[in-house]
């Protein structure tokens, strides 16, 4: 049967606007590549360097630092025109320059854990992504006390590579050794350290990037203004950033660290209200954090508990954990029994559930388990009352399907000391803790992801007068989409009265805002 005249004419335009998109795609590949290829050094190989989706390695290179699978299904998201696996500083050069020409824009990607996929997904913008999974080299300065890191490198190789310089000394970062150095250093960066040492970004002493321009800037040409947006404000946002210097930190040979897992009859309630009233006060090299989660009762079938762990690392041996723990958190009820007492770098196992295993694991970058996630932050000044906590906790034993876990990060100890004005970060004295609420599921479809999505937004509402206000605080390194794509909304949430000061920042080195994904910081000019 033959189609009307009007359905006819319009299949066939679909079809002339799908083969002219074709043919512009294809001619943006091939000019970019010849372009690239004339900017960067002739021994590199483009055919190992540049990825176009119509290459058959493309999609495993895109999926091979990919956290979060909600992004890699959804089909509202655009996926990168090409990939640049660069292996040297040139490529990154050669790819920023070539997209200005191209009219494209940049998402970088180290370790592919950002919350809202931003690094590898765009909500519009034609985009090419800079891997830098292959810069991922340490190297240690024992005398100096400093190491340069390359911004591919995963939490996990700086760990090791540093420890087998020094037992005695480590790095103030996150606890997820998968998580790429680029990223987590330029949001922030807080951990098992953070109370002794500060956060990561307290810690960069120096830094090599990438400016929209092309050109490699450190820290005396780029400027203290440049030089201290890049630490705390997202990097991602006014270039790319090659490497770090940071300065170690001195950790004892022997710490402890422990679990002790309460549940709701062992007066968990109780336990975590005290847990808020002492945790600033706490001995700086103690850090405990609680993490909260509801699961099924094992002794009464049908009925959900609470089960509160208090996660911690003491900067010393058990000896003298026991009088620390005894004078400051006796109703804990801690004992020699709990503790366990090893190196630094073994205490990364520890906090990443591989106790027993071989040190060598922190140098695989590839995440066991890949799930669809979603993660929301607050920060809390006030403690929450034992009788709003068992609200809470209710709130959580409600829903049976949304796998949830609260974490409770502590503050304290030399963040109080620090000005909020220091770095972009400015979470500093009058916080108690930070809250990172974690949901994820296994499945891929859309109806299951917006339903645990709308059960995350349910929960954040529900926690509106127990956190932070005026604004009600974000932490970056947690990023997340939902607190809005106007910046004058969300940049207060991450950066109190730091923001104004970025988007000064960002206008001087980045005018045009060629550096830009949904959330990046904007041009004075563009609030």
């Amino acid at each position: 049967m033959a189609l009307p005249t009007s359905v006819s004419l319009a299949v066939l335009s679909i079809l002339l606007t799908v083969n002219s998109a074709i043919s512009s795609l294809n001619a943006t590949h091939e000019s970019f590549m010849r372009y690239f290829l004339d900017h960067t050094s002739p021994s590199n190989s483009s055919s190992q360097i540049l990825y176009s989706p119509n290459t058959t390695a493309y999609d495993a290179v895109l999926r091979s630092s990919i956290r979060n699978l909600r992004f890699l299904y959804s089909s509202s998201t655009t996926k990168p025109v090409l990939i640049v696996s660069a292996t040297n500083e040139s490529h990154v050069q050669a790819a920023v320059v070539c997209s200005r020409k191209h009219g494209l824009r940049v998402r970088v990607r180290s370790g592919g854990h950002d919350y809202e996929g931003m690094s590898y997904v765009s909500e519009g913008d034609r985009f090419i992504i800079v891997d830098l999974a292959a810069f991922r080299s340490v190297t240690v300065d024992a005398e100096h006390g400093t190491a340069w890191v390359l911004a591919g490198a995963t939490l996990g190789e700086v760990y090791y590579t540093i420890a087998q310089k020094n037992r005695t000394v480590g790095f103030s970062a996150g606890t997820c050794p998968t998580v790429g150095v680029g990223g987590h250093l330029s949001g922030g960066g807080l951990g098992t350290l953070s109370r002794k040492y500060g956060t990561a970004a307290d810690n960069i002493v120096d830094a090599r990037l990438v400016d929209v321009n092309g050109r490699i800037l450190d820290r005396q040409s780029m400027g203290e203004d440049y030089f201290w947006a890049i630490r705390g404000g997202g990097a991602a946002s006014f270039g790319i950033v090659l490497s770090y210097k940071i300065e170690l930190n001195y950790v004892p040979p022997i710490v402890t660290a422990f679990n002790v897992i309460r549940a709701l009859k062992q007066d968990a309630a109780k336990l975590v209200t005290k847990w808020q009233q002492i945790g600033p006060n706490l001995d700086e090299n103690l850090y405990m954090r609680v993490i909260t989660l509801a699961k099924d009762d094992d002794e009464a079938e049908g009925n959900r508990t609470i089960e509160a762990i208090f996660n911690s690392l003491y900067l010393g041996r058990c000896e003298e954990l026991l009088t620390v723990m005894g004078s400051s958190f006796p109703e804990l009820g801690f004992e020699a029994a709990d503790c366990n007492e090893m190196s630094w770098l073994e205490s990364v196992l520890f906090f990443n559930n591989d106790s027993g295993r071989p040190t060598e694991v922190l140098l695989d970058r590839k995440q066991e388990f890949y799930i669809s996630f979603k993660a929301k932050s607050d920060f809390v000044r006030e403690p929450v009352t034992e009788i709003a906590l068992e609200e809470i906790w209710m709130f959580l034993m409600e829903a049976k399907d949304e796998p949830l876990m609260l974490f409770m990060e502590p503050f304290g100890g030399v963040l109080n000391e620090i000005p909020e004005s220091a770095t972009p970060f400015p979470y500093r004295k009058g916080n108690l803790y930070m809250i990172q609420y974690f949901m994820w599921w296994l499945e891929t479809d859309m109806e299951t992801t917006e339903r645990h999505l709308s059960w995350m937004r349910k929960l954040y509402a529900f926690m509106t007068p127990y956190v932070s206000k005026n604004p009600r605080a974000a932490y970056l390194n947690y990023k997340d989409i939902d607190l809005g794509r106007t910046a004058r909304v969300w940049g207060p949430k991450y950066f109190k009265n730091n923001f104004k000061r970025l988007a000064y920042v960002k206008s001087k080195v980045d005018p045009h805002n060629f550096f830009r994904n949904e959330q990046s910081i904007p041009p004075v000019k563009s609030l």
